[in-house]
């Protein structure tokens, strides 16, 4: 496993849990940290990584479970996890908010940014009680490009509303921002990662000049999220550049897709359509603009191709680091499968284990072993092509001191 002196993360391959506390559609509340029972095996979840090299991992408060009374807290449950994170020497990567809010909390309500605000400081202060010395990195607000969308436009979660997906995303930003003055107020060396989207927009075959440029404009949406952070729209919101340390990327094989239409582009087709990008430019898109580090904060696909994606993704990784882009690491999401937020009874089988259960009903880990057997491979090629050129950087330092 090769470590960089100044990299944040204690290691280059992360493992994500899904830990939403979400309502779904039909206005139930799941929460996956118990769906999947991570919250009661995260012992043996932890020690499972070692065989993958993978000592950093994305967790969630589950605000929800937090805060269950305005501005009362209670920190059993993250304590509980933040010391099996210590006994199996794992770094965790905090979610404060990954799409699910308090019963009595939208987005649209007028108290949710001061709320949230609120939420950030106490976990600051709580944790530093707890780890007074760690190195700190928070992703205050889960994929607001998406929950916005969900909430504000497909009724697919709260507010459950049409035609409001702007104003949800514009109230989402305001209290991101309130959040991470909160946090820095409490401790400036905290790092701020985001963890949004990664997305490629394209017109229809054959498109007319109003569909190209339709289409243009809802692939620059993408990057409103961290306009707004860093301070270049919305400058009433109080965005900074120094409020972004880390830019989260997250990249399915669905986010390449057809303007207006629930059509996809295909990624695996031997010849691929003329539309589509390699996830290598698309990085290289999102560099260009902002200059800032870059992860894989989530990436993962269903079933049998699962081998084939990891495959394609350590190539376009590859290629992204021998571009000079500080790429600091790749998040499989999730590591362990999941259900659909909408349909609990079918499961994913989008993780490194899947999850199946016994006789006794208890969720055994199951590894998929075509997808761990592709995963150590693609590791130990990035590891050797991360060498190569930590080593060439060291001898082009030399050469200039």
């Amino acid at each position: 496993m090769i470590e960089e002196e100044n990299d944040l993360f204690k290691s280059f391959w992360m493992a994500g849990y899904e830990c939403s506390d979400k309502l779904n559609a039909f206005g139930n509340r799941v929460d996956f940290l118990s769906i999947t029972n991570h919250i009661n095996l995260i012992d043996e979840d932890y020690k499972n990584l070692r065989q993958f090299n993978m000592a950093t991992v994305r967790e969630g408060i589950r605000w929800s479970k937090i805060e269950t009374k305005p501005y009362q807290y209670n920190w059993t449950d993250v304590a509980y996890m933040i010391e099996a994170g210590k006994r199996n020497s794992i770094q965790q990567v905090w979610d404060i908010c990954h799409f699910g809010f308090p019963d009595d909390l939208t987005p649209l309500h007028p108290m949710f940014a001061r709320r949230f605000a609120a939420l950030c400081k106490s976990f600051v202060q709580f944790y530093r009680s707890v780890s007074p010395d760690d190195v700190l990195i928070i992703i205050p607000i889960n994929e607001v490009s998406f929950i916005s969308w969900l909430g504000g436009e497909a009724c697919g979660t709260s507010p459950y509303c049409k035609g409001y997906g702007w104003e949800v995303k514009y109230r989402l930003m305001k209290a991101y921002i309130e959040g991470i003055e909160a946090i820095k107020n409490e401790d400036d060396a905290v790092c701020i990662l985001t963890s949004e989207p990664l997305i490629n927009i394209v017109p229809p075959l054959n498109a007319t000049y109003s569909e190209i440029t339709a289409a243009a404009l809802q692939h620059e949406y993408q990057f409103q999220v961290t306009d707004i952070l860093c301070g270049r729209i919305c400058p009433e919101l109080r965005g900074k550049p120094e409020y972004v340390d880390m830019i989260g990327l997250n990249y399915y094989y669905n986010n390449q897709g057809v303007h207006n239409t629930t059509d996809y582009l295909i990624w695996k087709d031997v010849l691929p359509d003329e539309r589509w990008k390699p996830l290598h430019v698309l990085v290289d898109e999102v560099y260009t603009r902002y200059s800032k580090p870059i992860a894989i904060t989530e990436t993962s696909h269903p079933r049998e191709d699962r081998p084939l994606w990891i495959e394609m993704i350590g190539k376009e990784c590859e290629a992204v680091l021998k571009a000079g882009i500080p790429l600091k690491g790749i998040c499989i999401y999730p590591v362990i499968d999941r259900p659909d937020w909408d349909d609990l009874i079918t499961w994913h089988r989008s993780g490194i284990w899947d999850i199946e259960a016994d006789d006794e009903g208890l969720l055994r880990r199951v590894l998929n072993m075509p997808f761990a057997e592709a995963l150590n491979r693609v590791q130990v090629n990035l590891d050797a092509v991360r060498k190569h050129l930590k080593r060439n950087h060291l001898i082009l330092s030399e050469q200039f001191v």
